[in-house]
């Protein structure tokens, strides 16, 4: 049996054969801004620096602009909060589709006609076809944050939306916004939805709709698309932590927006 073994050793040796390991890109999608706000769009490869679960990666895609088709899902909320608003928002959602969109795009109209209101069951179904899709995948929320269908959570909706590499955009539409007794639990939701998928969050009363899909349209259009394979992960980890630094950049320096992470059992979808 040892000489088996060792015969089959050789064998292999002689062969010098190549081993594969199928690892799949992981795209992150980067905005930066200074501490004023201004957009930092001259930024190059080297001045980024990618780490997962605190493991540093090698940058192996890099767009300053990305071309990827824009697949794009608008989502209304027309339960009885907001829908003395419906006429004005369809206006601005058709001024917004031909500002953003180009011939390799898509955008698709999720409305729910009821007096309450599913906003995670939206963000869930939102998702769930967006993933389907190839390129980069936005859910465009216009709500005013309440959700009082009680189907699915907080938690589930965030993780579907990750599951499915989607950026949420949250436009928020309160009904008084200076009004001191108003529930801020739903408008917490739309924002940080938004930041843990690397969107943003914009609410009406500043400028009106037009106004926020501009600032949608304009974000988008200067994003950073950064790639990578992972390498040194540790294994059995559900979920992948990224963090992207400009390290030339003092800390405080950069406001840098990107998804906090994906799952690895999903970083196939889309690619």
């Amino acid at each position: 049996m040892f000489l088996l073994a060792a015969s089959f050793a050789s064998c292999l040796a002689a062969q010098d054969l190549t081993l594969h390991v199928d690892v799949k890109l992981v795209s992150v999608f980067v905005n930066v801004t200074d501490k004023n706000g201004a957009i930092m769009g001259g930024l190059t490869r080297d001045d980024f620096q990618v780490s997962e679960d605190s493991r540093p990666q090698q940058i192996a895609v890099f767009e300053r602009q990305s071309e990827l088709p824009l697949n794009l899902t608008l989502a209304i909320d027309t339960s009885g909060s907001v829908r003395k608003d419906m006429t004005e928002e369809a206006d601005a959602a058709r001024r917004f589709a031909h500002m953003i969109l180009r011939s390799q795009d898509q955008m698709s109209l999720q409305l729910h006609g009821d007096y309450a209101t599913a906003l995670y069951d939206a963000i869930c179904l939102g998702s769930e076809g967006l993933g389907k899709k190839q390129g980069r995948k936005v859910l465009v929320l216009i709500s005013d944050g309440g959700d009082t269908a009680k189907s699915m959570t907080y938690p589930e909706a965030l993780e579907e939306a990750l599951r499915d590499e989607v950026m949420i955009y949250s436009i928020i539409d309160v009904p008084i916004e200076a009004s001191a007794g108003r529930d801020l639990g739903g408008e917490h939701a739309l924002i940080t939805l938004a930041e843990q998928t690397g969107g943003k969050s914009y609410y009406v009363s500043d400028g009106g709709l037009d106004k926020a899909f501009a600032q949608v349209s304009n974000d988008l259009r200067t994003q950073y698309l950064l790639g990578y394979y992972p390498a040194h992960q540790a294994p059995g980890t559900s979920f992948h932590r990224i963090q992207v630094t400009v390290p030339r950049a003092a800390a405080q320096a950069f406001n840098i927006r990107h998804k906090t992470g994906y799952y690895a059992d999903s970083v196939v979808k889309g690619q």
